[in-house]
């Protein structure tokens, strides 16, 4: 049984950061409801790579949960996700600022419906501020975080990290706020709060931000922009890929023991006591000269050379690996970081696994993403509706189009 067992979530989002928001929440035992437009549901399930007819960009993020169909510009789609509110722990929303107050939803609202709800928020900019009504996705948010204007090498332009990074940090920033938020909600002695919900609310750009707060640290003590360095740390040397006779090798010396560590095994310790490379600050003034004299050694051997010895004298190292390669891995296995579901209609489906492992209360991936509206009827008979409304309800609801690519 996992962690959050019991705590019943209503997932009104779309994309990326707030599924995998919702998804975190349901890898840790919540039961997820996602709500979906009976027009093809949330937009990803007609985007990405497909698979059966599926998209596995959906299958990914939306695990673990169940789904319902509701028209929600209707009053009888809204009366119904109020019930559904009024039972649930927490709310995960990913609309624009006052799109839910729009539909009736205010928090005013929210709060009179359940006062113990946990509302969570996933914005481009947050709620309050000049660019809150502006529209906003990952690229716009690399952009506009420092991320784009720090990453890639020195003389290029700036560049987009390959994943959404700013949907995954927002997502996994608001899952944390949510559960804080929930510890909160049932904890004695914090009498502002005990036995009511809260908002929680996070924005692509600030998550973003954050995780920057290495390069920022740089920023606040000398007002400086930190340089783009490619694959070369900012402030450590040697530090980056080297080249082996059949491939790269990535090397982290960024301690002073790890240098010394590294050099032994290549047969330079000598060159440490040079005033070039005496210190880091010296390595770093002379990198170009030292990646050269590293270079020409690494080249002399294997990956899998330098992999061992390097690791087996204390220096991390590891090879420059595929996702073909990563998911063969026998760490990666051992860890269970990819994970075959069963699923009704195809077998099995293969998704990530959760990163956070845990010995008492352990995270599982045991639900396939679910077909378009396909829990609606349980769902409303666990709201208490008779067979007739159910009906009624899912017939004045149902799918209208398909999801499959054209």
């Amino acid at each position: 049984m996992g962690a959050l067992a019991g705590i019943k979530v209503v997932d009104l989002t779309r994309i990326l950061a707030g599924p995998f928001c919702a998804m975190a929440l349901a890898d840790m035992g919540a039961d997820v409801i996602k709500v979906e437009s009976p027009a093809g549901g949330d937009p990803v399930r007609a985007q990405g790579a497909f698979k059966y007819g599926v998209s596995w960009y959906f299958v990914q993020f939306n695990r673990n949960k169940r789904s319902i169909t509701l028209d929600l510009r209707s009053d009888a789609g809204k009366a119904v996700l109020a019930d559904l509110i009024r039972g649930a722990d927490v709310l995960v929303e990913n609309f624009r600022p006052g799109v839910l107050a729009a539909m009736g939803f205010d928090q005013a609202r929210l709060d009179a419906l359940n006062p113990r709800l946990v509302v969570t928020r996933v914005t481009g900019y947050g709620s309050t501020g000049p660019y809150a009504d502006r529209p906003s996705f990952d690229f716009i948010a690399q952009a506009m975080s420092g991320l784009m204007a720090t990453s890639g090498v020195p003389d290029g332009e700036p560049m987009r990290a390959a994943p959404p990074l700013s949907d995954m940090v927002a997502g996994l920033y608001a899952a944390f706020g949510t559960v804080a938020a929930l510890v909160a909600r049932g904890t004695p002695g914090t009498a502002a709060q005990a036995g009511r919900g809260q908002v929680v609310e996070t924005a692509l750009t600030n998550g973003l931000i954050s995780f920057l707060a290495y390069l920022s640290a740089e920023y606040f003590a000398t007002g400086e922009n930190p340089k783009r360095t490619g694959n070369d740390h900012p402030i450590a040397a040697p530090y980056g890929l080297f080249q082996a006779s059949d491939g790269e090798i990535a090397v982290a010396a960024s301690q002073p023991y790890n240098v010394s560590q590294f050099f032994e095994v290549l047969g330079l310790s000598h060159v440490l006591s040079e005033d070039a490379y005496r210190d880091n600050d010296a390595r770093m003034a002379h990198r170009p000269a030292l990646n050269a004299m590293i270079n020409e050694v690494t080249r002399t051997r294997s990956v899998d050379h330098w992999i061992k010895v390097v690791n087996e004298a204390g220096c991390p190292c590891g090879r420059v690996m595929t996702l073909a390669e990563v998911f063969d891995d026998p760490q990666v296995q051992a860890q269970e970081m990819a994970i075959d579901i069963a699923h009704p209609d195809h077998g099995t489906v293969r998704v990530t696994g959760f990163p956070v492992k845990m010995s008492g209360t352990p995270c599982q991936v045991a639900r396939p993403a679910p077909r378009l509206g396909e829990h609606g009827g349980d769902v409303l008979r666990e709201l208490g509706y008779s067979e007739a409304q159910i009906a009624e309800v899912l017939a004045a609801h149902a799918p209208r189009a398909s999801t499959k690519p054209t």
